[in-house]
This record gives structure tokens, sequence and C-alpha cells, in this order.
């Protein structure tokens, strides 16, 4: 089998935690596979705090890279495209300089009919008009919603990749009620965990030098620090109401977080490779998501909730839909006094058998799980399962 995945993330640089990037290492055990660096899709907006000139830099150092293995079993290419998928007359040339690349690149692997997955709405026109045996349309977020994109263009591009891919994959469950009769055919995959990495993080004994000496107790969050995600105003509010708690925050931020380091209990350290998240998660006392309420949240299933839970992480949490489903292992709150209390609490009731129930919810909700479900459902159960093991 040969699969090529249009991502929804970079490999080089974003978080690798991400669905697209967890199956594609699954599928690269009995597949040749490709794993297309995403395409641009937001327009570009110039003096906005350098981070038009810091994206540009990090996106042509991801394209001089070429082809690459990734060092997880899958090839990795970053193409040259140009965001402008909001003027009309510039879409074609566009999608002729990607498509282009891509053919050239499936000649280089002797890569024929591929499986194409599409993580990206901005790979749709390609997508379709590449050769293929499968077609198949991640729709794990409404990217209609985010910032700077052309909300009519990706709102088209969905809408086309729905009525053609074979299959259109929905991690939330409430997206999925709500769109799965626009589709050829839709299927609901809930998010896995990489459940040994996490749950067995404790047994080691090394712990990151720069959270080593950060006083406890620590309320951490891993993963992008996003504007369009997390709601720094709660954040700031929640901080200033637990002076005696560290809050320590591991990612990447793509917003000014300046303020909140004047304060004392405040720490940023910045993104770090995905095996390594464990290693920072397990000296947290309590897990945080505090998330914005906007339709880019409503339809989400964060990663991290399940890999809080496997390292047996007491969770606070903003509500969005698929948190209902683990309301008797996780901490809810919709205001900053809500959510102090709540991490007030969670600290003052956790315990080895809290941890331990913690674990048990997500144990069964593997990665290799999930592979194995979407190989079933677009090839019937003959796919052995010790394939993926």
């Amino acid at each position: 089998m040969n699969v090529i995945c249009f991502g929804g993330g970079d490999w080089w640089y974003h978080n690798q935690a991400h669905v697209d990037m967890q199956l594609m290492r699954r599928f690269a055990r009995i597949a040749t596979v490709l794993y297309v660096n995403s395409v641009v899709i937001q327009k570009p907006r110039l003096g906005r705090n350098g981070r038009f000139v810091e994206r540009l830099f990090r996106k042509t150092k991801s394209i001089m890279r070429g082809l690459e293995q990734s060092g997880n079993g899958f090839w990795v290419y970053s193409p040259f495209t140009v965001p402008v998928h909001h003027i009309r007359w510039a879409q074609p040339w566009n999608e002729l300089i990607l498509r282009t690349q891509i053919e050239n690149i499936m000649r280089k692997l002797e890569m024929h009919d591929p499986v194409i997955w599409v993580a990206c709405p901005g790979a749709c026109e390609t997508s379709l008009r590449l050769p293929k045996t499968k077609l198949i349309w991640q729709r794990t977020d409404r990217w209609e919603e985010f910032p700077q994109v052309d909300t009519d263009t990706i709102r088209r591009y969905d809408q086309k990749l729905k009525a053609n891919a074979d299959l259109t994959v929905f991690v939330s469950s409430s997206l999925y009620e709500e769109e799965r009769k626009q589709c050829k055919n839709a299927f609901y995959l809930d998010h896995g965990v990489d459940y040994e990495m996490f749950a067995r993080a404790q047994e080691d004994a090394r712990i990151p030098r720069d959270i080593a000496n950060i006083r406890k107790p620590i309320a951490g969050f891993f993963g992008g620090v996003d504007d369009h995600t997390l709601d720094v105003r709660l954040v700031e509010k929640v901080i200033d109401l637990l002076p005696e708690i560290s809050f320590v925050f591991v990612g990447k931020a793509s917003i000014d977080f300046s303020d909140l380091l004047t304060r004392e209990n405040v720490w940023m350290l910045g993104q770090k490779p995905y095996e390594r998240i464990p290693h920072y998660g397990k000296c947290f006392d309590v897990a945080l998501m505090p998330w914005r309420q906007n339709r880019w949240i409503e339809a989400c299933n964060p990663i991290k909730l399940k890999e809080y839970l496997a390292l047996g992480k007491p969770v606070v949490s903003t509500p969005f839909t698929e948190l209902q489903k683990y309301r008797d292992v996780v901490y809810e709150a919709k205001t900053p006094d809500a959510f102090a209390d709540c991490v007030k609490r969670a600290l003052a009731e956790d315990s080895p058998e809290h941890a331990a129930a913690r674990r048990k919810r997500v144990q069964v909700s593997t990665w290799d799980s999930k592979a194995q479900l979407v190989l079933d459902e677009l090839f019937g159960k003959s796919w052995a399962h010790a394939d993926l093991a």
C-alpha cells in the first residue's frame, strides 16, 4: 500500500501528536508513506509583531529540507506553494505548482495509485486530481474558523472533499452528527493516545532541568499556546487568584505572553520534542485546559485530554462537547473563580486511586487501535491486526 498524507501541520516544527501524524506512524509499518507538510492557507499579514517574517523564515527553512525521512518510518516533504487561496484567478496556478511537485515525488518513490489522506483543506484540488485508490478527508477541525483564512474558500474545499471522499473522518461527535449527511461516507474516530509512553513516564526518575526547581504545586499546560484556542483573560485571572501555585506552560506560543511573565508564579518553557512531553507532564500536580468558548473549540477533541489522563493527572477544563464523556474524571468550570476553585479541589482530592481511575479510562484508546479501525473501515476486516502491533 502507498499513502500520501497532506498534513495539517509541519512535521519539522509543529506538535507531532496530531492525529494525521500519529496515524501515518502506524501506516508506515505496512506501507510506503509520504507526509506532505501543511499547505499554506492563511492570508499573509505584514507588520504583526514580526510574525509574518518569522513564519516565512520557518516555512522557507522547511521547504529547503526537500524530501527527507522522518525518523518514524515515513517520508516528509515540504512543498512550495503561495498563500493565494483567497484569490480566485491564482488558485489554479497554485494547485498546478503543488500537484507537479507531488507527482515528481511519487515517481521518485515509485508510488502508484496511493491512498490519499487530506488533513489540510488547501490540498483539496490537488487531492482530487491525483490518481488514487482511496480519498480520505480528515474533518477534525472547523478550518473555516481558523485565523486569517478566506472562510468562503475553505468552506467550498470542505464541501468538495465531503462529496468526493471515500471516507470523511470526524473526531468530534457533535460535528459528526451535524455534518455526516453532507458526506459520501462519514466515520467517527475518537482520538487516541500514546498510552504506554505517557503512563510509564512516572517510572523514569529523570526530570527535565528547566522544570525541576519550579516550586510545587504546579498547574501545567502542554501544547500550542494560541489566541484562537487559549482563553488568555481567564488564565490571567486564575493565576492572580492562585498566587501560591506555579503555572507552567510547555509549548510554542503564537501570542504575546509578556504581561503574564511579569507574574512571579508563571513559567513559559517553550516547545519541546514530542517524546519529552510526558516527562514535563509528570511534573504537573494538576493539568489545565482553559479553552475559549468559540466554534473552533466547540468542534474540538483535544488529544492532550487523553494524554493528561494517561499520566494520571487531575484535569481542570472549561466546557466543550467531547469533555462530557469524561466528566467522571475531569473537573469542569466556566468562570475564573470556578476554575480556580476546581484547581484547589483537584489538588486536595488527588490520590493514587484517582490516578489509576484516570489511566484506566484511556487505557484501550491507543493509536494502534485507532489506525486499525480506519483500515478496517477502508478495506474490511481482512487486515491483520498484528500488522500494526
